[in-house]
């Protein structure tokens, strides 16, 4: 792999975790039910789509890209009825802000956690932004005082930097969302059963994605992936880490390798005391 590819894609695995108490915390889930959101699922998808507006069901089917229409017009636009875009942001990081203090105790005033802050906010302010609608709704909210939380905001931004190129890498490859579990499933790293149910599919647009795949040459019968079909998701995979790796190039190496430092304790203190569970119907990498 190439060195820059190979550091986006360890940033990645190091800033996840930390994002992603949003999704895992109770603390969170707390406070989205507190501004009145109904269920996991709900604040899921307003949490992320809030910094967006008070965005359609089908805004959130394109960015988001992998659910099922149907699943996401189960909680969008009725979420915005409950709470408007404003508040959900400030749930969001009110939840998020109890959620490490529980976490990480004592990292708070920590000087590797300011430093980890401004590297990774200078990253996120440095990366681009056209063709990338998560990231740019997510780059333009106001930053907040506290270290950790700076920290949060641009590993949030940088994870949907990152996730606005994945969209990119999957549609160059003539992929829909049900035919990307697939190639994912496929690998054997994560079972069908959990990509499917959390995403929203039913078994007959599996079975027809897999019979798509399969006539491309990309799964076997038993729907993992063929010689064809790994190369084909390595190369999704290797043009990924290359489309977010332009905030690494401009924070520069020693910077970039000084902020994956900073970050490993942090991330494998998230992942330790519970805060992201590893595997997960996210899909968060274990750090």
């Amino acid at each position: 792999m190439h060195p820059g590819r190979a550091l986006s894609r360890r940033l990645w695995r190091l800033l996840e975790p930390y994002h992603s108490v949003l999704y895992f915390a109770p603390e969170a889930r707390e406070r989205y039910d507190e501004i009145g959101l109904r269920g996991f699922w709900m604040g899921y998808f307003a949490g992320r789509a809030a910094p967006m507006g008070a965005v359609s069901a089908g805004t959130v089917v394109a960015t988001f890209f992998n659910f099922r229409p149907d699943m996401v017009a189960r909680a969008i636009p009725d979420a915005w009825s409950f709470a408007s875009p404003a508040a959900v942001i400030d749930a969001r990081l009110a939840g998020v802000d109890r959620a490490l203090r529980r976490l990480v105790p004592g990292k708070m005033d920590d000087p590797a956690v300011h430093e980890a802050a401004a590297l990774a906010r200078a990253a996120a302010e440095e990366a681009d932004a056209p063709g990338r609608p998560l990231f740019a709704a997510n780059v333009e909210l106001p930053w907040p005082d506290e270290p950790h939380l700076v920290l949060w905001q641009a590993a949030t931004c940088l994870r949907e930097h990152r996730g606005d190129g994945h969209v990119a890498a999957l549609m160059a490859a003539g992929l829909d969302g049900c035919q990307a579990h697939l190639t994912l499933a496929g690998t054997g790293t994560i079972p069908r059963d959990v990509l499917q149910h959390n995403r929203g599919w039913s078994d007959e647009d599996w079975t027809r994605a897999a019979e798509q795949l399969t006539a491309r040459g990309w799964l076997d019968a038993a729907h993992r992936l063929t010689e064809e079909g790994r190369a084909a998701r390595q190369a999704i995979e290797d043009r990924t880490d290359e489309l977010a790796s332009s905030p690494w190039k401009r924070l520069g190496e020693h910077r970039a390798e000084r902020l994956s430092e900073l970050l490993r304790p942090l991330a494998r203190g998230v992942v330790s005391a519970g805060g992201v569970p590893v595997p997960n119907p996210i899909g968060v990498p274990d750090p």
